[in-house]
């Protein structure tokens, strides 16, 4: 039988906030202390408490894990098999979790959390930020299969208690534990784990399965009694947000009736998007997330969209000057969705515009060619070529330039020395 080590996170009071933390001394070490570090360990605060504080669900958290990882504000930690960390149950075959620098931190508050939340994480927590405005960016992901300094057992089982003591009070009406219930000692391998299940690391369209969220009718109705309970002391909503509560709560009616639909979800989310003005086009929060997650569907439809261009060309392949209009190539090989987003982007949607739409529609086929990468048209080929050949010409006169500037210093330096 396996061994392993347990390891037991400190946990960050942050006021509202209470996160878990680690901290990484470099590219295969870290270390476990719930005591200030200073110098080169960078503490790391753990992904699924920062996210706990929002509406995402749990099942999208590993896209804007990616997301941030990105910009070197997250990382994802490989933890040897040597190592389990306390409270958090991963697959045992892809033994990690992710993690935010603290500048990730304040990015996620910023972008997710309420005002006052945003001001909680300001208070708590701008000390660490000011000790580490020269870190770094994280890498993608660390490996890690030392830890530093591990405490003594004593000390993983007073943490343990703490926690677990916690979670008891904050479940218990009178607000401390029971005085019948014992507080178990360290854990020390499956039998005694008593974490949830959640696979923090991986997307959905990663090799493992996605687990079913099971909840059991007394929560859902808790939630509900409790909403109840909230809009009745409410002392008055505003027209726009009854009508949005009203949209949202007959999508949840319909969920229960009947599996969710496309056709459901494309009403609620087109009803909410017009429920409201959102903002300047340049810096509308929601239209940037829609633009990242429209991108990343068309993205993945590259290589079915690729399949669809080559078959064509085969078929084509004797008559391939002599292609079908604009319009019916773009409907033949590329996505409804794509065009019909160009087309409303263009100002081509209208029937009163057939003239025009039928006139720039080689234009949106090029655009559709260009940005699925998948050239088909002539004018395509030759514009690439043509694009390609000044990218070349601008290349080569920048390293002519920069050859010549190398040859007057040299000369330059040559006479100084005589």
């Amino acid at each position: 039988m396996s061994t392993y080590t347990t390891i037991q996170l400190p946990l960050w009071d942050g006021g509202k906030l209470k996160i878990r933390f680690i901290y990484l001394s470099n590219r295969s070490s870290f270390k476990v202390t719930s005591c200030p570090v200073e110098g080169p360990m960078v503490p790391l605060f753990l992904g699924a408490d920062l996210f706990s504080n929002t509406d995402i669900r749990t099942e999208n958290h590993p896209r804007y894990h990616a997301k941030f990882a990105k910009k070197g504000l997250a990382t994802k930690l490989h933890f040897s098999s040597a190592f389990r960390v306390h409270g958090l149950r991963v697959p045992t075959a892809n033994n990690c979790l992710w993690f935010y620098s603290i500048q990730g931190v304040f990015r996620v508050a910023f972008e997710m959390y309420s005002k006052q939340e945003q001001l909680s994480v300001l208070e708590n927590f701008q000390e660490v930020w000011k000790s580490r405005l020269n870190d770094i960016p994280l890498k993608m992901n660390y490996n890690l299969s030392v830890q530093l300094d591990p405490p003594p057992p004593q000390i993983v089982v007073e943490m343990y208690d703490q926690d677990l003591k916690l979670k008891l009070m904050s479940r218990n009406p009178q607000g401390y534990p029971s005085q019948s219930v014992e507080i178990p000692e360290a854990d020390t391998g499956p039998s005694g784990d008593t974490s949830a299940d959640h696979d923090y690391c991986f997307l959905p369209n990663e090799s493992m399965p996605a687990q079913p969220v099971h909840l059991c009718p007394s929560i859902l109705s808790q939630k509900l009694q409790g909403l109840e309970a909230k809009l009745s002391s409410e002392k008055q909503l505003g027209t726009d947000q009854q009508e949005t509560i009203l949209l949202l709560l007959e999508s949840i009616e319909r969920c229960v009736s009947r599996p969710l639909e496309e056709g459901d979800v494309a009403d609620t989310v087109l009803a909410l998007l017009e429920a409201r003005k959102w903002g300047s086009v340049y810096s509308s929060h929601l239209l940037h997330s829609i633009g990242c997650w429209l991108g990343q569907q068309f993205h993945a439809a590259n290589s079915s969209i690729s399949q669809q261009v080559e078959c064509f060309k085969v078929r084509h392949i004797e008559r391939i000057t002599d292609l079908p209009p604009a319009e019916e190539l773009a409907s033949e090989l590329f996505p409804e969705a794509m065009r019909t987003l160009l087309l409303h982007w263009m100002g081509l949607s209208d029937d009163s515009t057939l003239w025009k739409r039928q006139s720039e529609y080689p234009i949106l086929l090029l655009i559709l060619e260009f940005a699925n990468h998948n050239l088909i048209t002539g004018v395509a080929h030759v514009l690439y070529s043509s694009l390609k050949v000044n990218l070349d010409l601008a290349d080569s006169k920048e390293l002519s330039t920069v050859e010549s500037k190398t040859t007057v210093v040299k000369n330059y330096s040559s006479k100084s020395k005589k």
